[in-house]
């Protein structure tokens, strides 16, 4: 045996550290959705491909920083299934607050219970307050009555604020629990807006004319025949909005009023915005009938002083053999004057698996209402 002084004292083991910040994400919820990171390094874009997480694992995700990231003072992030209706939440269904590292290298462990799916769960306490504006209102235009309703945000009665509008089609669909064919659920999807704090808006909803709703949302002679849109539009411009701006805190203003609808609903919705360019300012555009007016007159673009407006186009790839070339014809004759890129911004959202229905409606109606009223990005 060697004596004790000759023996070496044993060297502690050199710890190895990743040059590179690694983030390594566990959940309990998984699904084959992808996991991105948004956070203040990327303007908090949700669908980012160059913070795309791997997926290594049943629940288990990894992300290397590359070795030029220019790190902020403080990282601050979130974890996304690409889009903030998709959002990660606590196990109680809690928004959660933004994570943050100061950290530059080594592995920083994560850990989400759930994820939202299509803006839910909801916080009852932040449902909007729905109010019937009239059981039986009046349509001089057409000599008929309508039920029309109005969504305020939570905090309507405790509030002073004045807010934007968003004008309606087909109210039975929109949040109306026994809806045949399901609804778009606006009132869970705004309770959602309201938690994340993304804007605050009034939503009047007008109930269509059940045997009647295609006469009246067919606009002029088409291929559906003769329609009484122009009546109906005149009904919305010279008689509802301003009941709506005496009666109700608004911003009257077009560059806070939209007007939208899906199917027929979205087809009245753009004549709207064609007629009365001075009236709406956003529209919301799902699934339209183009088909009834292939060749619609984009009036409005001819205006001598053309102004701001914003256009959300959505459609899906399973409702129709023609529906997504119709809308991207759509939107290519909107943005054929280049003096009008400037002034028109419109933007498309293609679902490839989308059928004509609530279900994709409500999917994309948060998001249309966050990038038409409160979003400054550019498109």
């Amino acid at each position: 045996m060697k004596p004790a002084e000759n023996i070496l004292p044993q060297q502690p083991e050199k710890e190895i550290i990743e040059p590179q910040l690694n983030l390594l994400l566990t959940t309990d919820e998984d699904d084959d959705r992808p996991v991105y990171i948004s956070g203040n390094f990327n303007n908090w874009i949700t669908q980012d491909k160059k913070f795309l997480m791997e997926k290594v694992g049943k629940g288990l995700y990894h992300y290397k920083f590359p070795y030029d990231f220019k790190y902020p003072d403080e990282l601050l992030y979130k974890f996304t299934r690409g889009d903030w209706s998709e959002v990660e939440i606590d196990k109680y269904g809690n928004r959660t607050e933004n994570r943050s590292c100061k950290q530059h290298s080594g592995v920083k462990k994560e850990h989400v219970a759930k994820w939202r799916h299509n803006w839910l769960p909801f916080k009852p306490n932040f449902l909007p307050k729905v109010h019937l504006v009239s059981e039986e209102f009046e349509i001089p235009q057409l000599n008929k009555k309508r039920k029309v309703w109005a969504l305020l945000p939570y905090d309507y009665e405790t509030s002073k604020d004045h807010y934007p509008v968003m004008y309606l089609q087909d109210a039975q669909n929109l949040f109306n629990e026994n809806a045949k064919y399901g609804n778009w659920e606006i009132d869970k999807k705004l309770a959602v807006m309201a938690e994340y704090n993304i804007g605050k808006i009034i939503v009047i909803a007008v109930e269509h004319a059940d045997s009647e709703r295609i006469l009246e949302y067919n606009v002029g002679n088409t291929v559906l025949g003769t329609g009484q849109g122009k009546k109906y539009i005149r009904f919305l411009t010279d008689t509802l909005k301003p009941f709506i701006d005496e009666n109700f805190r608004t911003k009257p203003e077009r560059e806070f009023t939209g007007i939208g609808g899906s199917s027929m609903g979205g087809l009245v919705s753009i004549f709207s915005g064609i007629m009365y360019p001075e009236v709406f300012g956003k529209l919301m555009i799902f699934s339209p009938s183009l088909w009834v007016v292939p060749k619609i007159k984009l009036s409005f673009l001819d205006m001598d002083e053309p102004q701001d407006t914003r256009i959300y186009l959505y459609a899906g790839g399973d409702e129709s053999a023609t529906m997504i070339d119709h809308v991207k014809n759509f939107k290519k004759r909107l943005l054929k004057k280049d003096a009008l890129n400037d002034k028109m911004k419109v933007r498309l959202s293609i679902n490839e698996q989308g059928k004509h229905n609530e279900v994709y409606w409500s999917d994309e109606f948060p998001k249309a209402i966050e990038w038409l009223f409160f979003s400054t990005k550019e498109e």
